[in-house]
């Protein structure tokens, strides 16, 4: 919870705009990258329990969502002026990690009841039925449900850690996001809002006891990739199907039992989707350079290099100081800090001209006006805006729409620049 406060102060303060003006796709490259690549071993981990059943679920996730993407399902709508009629669904479109994940997951329930799985397969459905059977139906939750918080300086060091990892992570994440959903790349005031607002939900989690923080999650904006679906109302109303289903343990039991192997190829899919996302913004700057090839090739290779060599030798950095000791290895075992600082060093210490990094597109972006840049109204606030833009007052600070940005005027004149073929999603983007 204390250490959250730093990144609450950290977003709304505008520190992280100000960052913002030195990254530039050679920076933003290998921090997504990364996010995908350093966690290559969590998916192979979960796929090795039963190879067969990851690459089953694999196929059927690139069945539907790239062979069948163009194929709709014929349905019946309703509407009040042409009352029933029949309309094509985009099925596999929208529901490919799902319908995969519950045909593979009947496929082994199959499997398991013929006993076709050794009982002691990691792919068995019954391995954890144990989990289901001692799950209350029904738990309320409430702040300090496992007694007062407690504070030390050594945990609240160590934790600072942790958010600094988890910031950097998250503005990738946030350009990710905004690239997968056909949206352009996030403002400054955007980025500033939702790193603040990431360390109120971290305070929030401490205080009810949850157990883990609240970040951006690149599972899920892997999901966006696949589904093609970014739209604000898909979230709030899982986030509202979240409140009503924590409450009823029985759910949250029945999906711990899904095999491992599953879950081992979804990881696969959506770590590779965001691992080529990554890559794909270094077409903004020029690869011809070798001065861009040392610090893509450098930034990518040490930041899983780093890492590997800190989780296999823990206790190894010995500061004669445990909580500088805790710091840097939770920053040094971070892929995508180690990446991204390597890269952001290099980047604005290496010459090079502007275009060479692909920062004359950033400010192509931030120099054109306002009045040109309409789809940026998919990061206003969802109501009273009208009010917003008649206070004046409001466009000094960093969290707001209307934000005039530090240096470069307001902030925000970003347009789809660095994404003008992504637009089947924009609309979505907006509600």
């Amino acid at each position: 919870m204390v250490a959250s406060v730093f990144q609450v102060v950290v977003g709304f303060t505008g520190i992280m705009g100000l960052i913002l003006r030195y990254i530039s796709p050679l920076v933003i490259t290998p921090t997504i990258a990364l996010v995908g690549l350093s966690l290559f071993e969590a998916a192979a981990d979960y796929s090795s329990k039963n190879w067969w059943i990851s690459l089953g679920t694999i196929f059927l996730i690139t069945l539907f969502s790239q062979y069948l993407r163009n194929i709709t399902v014929p349905c019946l709508s309703y509407s009040k002026t042409r009352r029933c009629k029949k309309t094509a669904f985009p099925f596999f479109t929208l529901f490919p990690v799902i319908m995969a994940i519950v045909v593979i997951w009947i496929v082994c329930a199959i499997l398991t009841i013929t006993d076709v799985f050794s009982k002691t397969s990691e792919a068995r459905t019954d391995s954890r039925l144990f989990v289901l059977e001692e799950a209350a139906w029904f738990r309320l939750l409430y702040p300090c449900q496992w007694g007062i918080p407690t504070v030390s300086a050594a945990s609240v060091l160590g934790m600072m850690a942790g958010v600094l990892a988890s910031i950097v992570e998250s503005v990738g994440d946030y350009y990710v996001c905004a690239r997968l959903a056909g949206a352009p790349p996030p403002p400054t005031h955007a980025i500033n809002r939702g790193i603040g607002i990431e360390g109120i939900g971290c305070i929030i989690a401490g205080l009810w006891g949850s157990g883990n923080g609240t970040t951006s999650y690149s599972e899920n904006i892997g999901a966006i990739g696949i589904t093609k679906v970014g739209s604000r109302r898909v979230i709030q109303f899982g986030a509202i199907i979240m409140f009503l289903f924590s409450i009823i343990g029985k759910f949250g039991a029945l999906f711990v039992t899904i095999p491992d192997p599953i879950i081992g190829g979804v990881f696969l899919v959506m770590f590779g989707l965001i691992t080529a996302v990554g890559i794909s913004n270094l077409q903004y700057v020029n690869m011809n350079s070798s001065r861009n090839l040392f610090i893509v090739g450098f930034s990518l290779f040490f930041g899983i290099s780093l890492p590997y060599w800190v989780r296999k030798h823990p206790g190894y950095i010995d500061t004669n100081n445990e909580t500088a000791n805790q710091i840097l290895e939770v920053l040094l075992s971070t892929s995508m800090f180690v990446g991204g600082v390597v890269a952001f060093i290099f980047d604005n210490t290496i010459p090079g001209s502007k275009e060479e990094r692909g920062m004359s597109v950033w400010e192509k972006v931030r120099g054109q006006s306002t009045a040109s840049n309409k789809d940026l109204e998919c990061y206003d606030f969802p109501f009273g805006m009208n009010v917003i833009k008649k206070m004046t007052v409001l466009q000094h600070i960093p969290f707001c729409p209307t934000f005039m940005d530090w240096k470069c005027g307001n902030g925000r004149n970003q347009e789809n620049a660095l994404n003008p073929e992504n637009t089947e999603l924009t609309q979505n983007s907006r509600l």
